[in-house]
């Protein structure tokens, strides 16, 4: 099974903040693990957010944070 990551997914996981409450403007990879935790138990929140926190924790779960890191420095944000 080969596992193709999408290139643009990756690059906005990288860079998305957390758009509320108490880690309000800190990027995803930031969050701490046991927030992420809590979310899984509680619910994920519906559509983009939910996906992208779902993803983080899987992340932070397999100790990958560095991908992340290495994006956030090689892949800036593109402004529009």
């Amino acid at each position: 099974m080969e596992i193709n990551p999408d290139r643009e997914k990756l690059i906005e996981l990288a860079h998305y903040r957390m758009p509320f409450g108490k880690y309000k403007g800190r990027y995803l990879v930031d969050l701490p693990e046991p927030y992420l935790v809590w979310f899984q138990q509680k619910g994920f929140p519906d559509g983009k957010l939910g996906d992208l926190l779902r993803s983080m924790l899987e992340i932070k779960t397999n100790s990958l944070e560095s991908i992340i890191r290495k994006i956030q420095k090689h892949f800036p944000k593109e402004t529009r």
